[in-house]
């Protein structure tokens, strides 16, 4: 069994040119006879300038399947240190992969063409990466691999195109104006998401030059015991909080329902995103003496929308975990929400950034609100 696991390199994917606020229309299709007026309301909410999406800007065409997204992060780990034909281990983690079979991982292993090796999928959402990191590390500590290759990505496009969105509803518009929050419907999905991929490379040993980052722990917590889920795709929410799974409906209502878009109890998000992906889990981390908030240097969170910024910092105060937004780091603005990859968006930025000293800590959070799970992860600059 190793003593410690490392990442090594981390690589990052965001494919075709970045995309600003005034190009989403055009590069996603409008939906309807007019130009969204719920478009400006949310991209003013949720912070974000620029993202990526794999359509070409001038044909409309696909560029990257959710696989060749994460496999074209993979091949940046190639290195005169590091060959991707040793990768012994190979975890990837999606929220929406290209198909239902094979798995999600098997895919993008086809896609790399490298030799035979472990590979395993993670499912989820936002966490779905950070599980897939979580299993690499777990892998290489255990010594059962040298090396593990992790990622997490998203082709959140595929979905948010505008053959997939009805005409927008004047009263709902007007509701967004008076809740900014009821946009984590399909408007705010259709304004927020974008595409992109992490990937990961660990191993027990760190690098010879340069700096590495020691993983001290990582823990995830699911709350689907106590609350209903939030944030579902594929299924409709019953009355009692239940979900009908799509294989009950009839082709025909797949599409009258529009069963297989992803759809967000607004009511039990806002009621309980912070209590239970921020508060809860960061005060049992204080209390069992796991994490000081005094010797974090950096703090990394993945929040959805710049929305939620000061309610995060309100959460962790509450849990007696005051680390200053002057500590902060985040490229929401800059490189959009990308789901599962983006907590290897934000490290990766980082890490490659020249502004980490050996010793430092570095704190990251990664919230999920499918039903209600959370995942933080220290890291430490070696």
């Amino acid at each position: 069994m190793n003593k410690n696991v490392y990442i090594n390199d981390i690589q990052v994917f965001l494919p075709n040119e970045a995309v600003d606020n005034s190009e989403i229309e055009d590069v996603l299709g409008q939906v309807g006879p007019r130009p969204s007026r719920a478009k400006k309301m949310i991209l003013r909410s949720n912070k974000i300038k620029t993202r990526h999406y794999a359509i070409d800007k001038k044909t409309g065409k696909t560029t990257h399947t959710n696989a060749q997204i994460a496999a074209e992060a993979i091949r940046k780990l190639q290195s005169k240190a590091f060959d991707i034909n040793s990768i012994e281990l190979l975890a990837c983690g999606t929220t929406i992969p290209d198909q239902l079979m094979p798995n999600h991982a098997l895919m993008v292993h086809g896609e790399l063409g490298i030799p035979s090796c472990e590979v395993i999928a993670t499912a989820g959402i936002c966490l779905s990466g950070t599980m897939s990191l979580k299993y690499g590390y777990l892998s290489v500590l255990s010594g059962e691999s040298k090396n593990a290759v992790a990622t997490g990505s998203e082709n959140a496009s595929a979905a948010m195109r505008a053959k997939n969105f009805k005409d927008e509803i004047e009263t709902r518009v007007d509701a967004l104006e008076r809740h900014p929050e009821i946009a984590f419907e399909k408007d705010f999905l259709r304004w927020m998401l974008s595409d992109g991929a992490g990937a990961a490379l660990m191993s027990s040993v760190p690098n010879q030059e340069g700096i590495s980052l020691k993983i001290n722990w990582i823990i995830q917590k699911s709350y689907a015991n106590e609350l209903d889920a939030c944030m579902y795709a594929g299924c409709e929410k019953q009355e009692d909080g239940s979900l009908k799974g799509w294989r009950e409906y009839s082709q025909e209502e797949w599409l009258k329902e529009s069963i297989s878009s992803v759809k967000q109890d607004v009511k039990l998000l806002n009621a309980n995103i912070i209590e239970y992906t921020v508060t809860k889990p960061l005060q049992m981390l204080v209390d069992s003496g796991k994490l000081d908030p005094s010797s974090i240097d950096y703090f990394l969170p993945h929040y959805s929308s710049g929305y939620f910024r000061d309610k995060v910092y309100e959460g962790m105060k509450k849990a007696n975990c005051d680390i200053p937004q002057t500590k902060w780091f985040t490229n929401l603005s800059e490189k959009g929400n990308t789901g599962s990859a983006s907590i290897y968006v934000i490290i990766e930025e980082l890490f490659h950034s020249g502004k980490l000293n050996v010793g430092e800590r570095l704190l990251c959070y990664i919230p999920e609100s499918g039903r209600f799970s959370t995942a933080f992860m220290q890291l430490e600059v070696v």
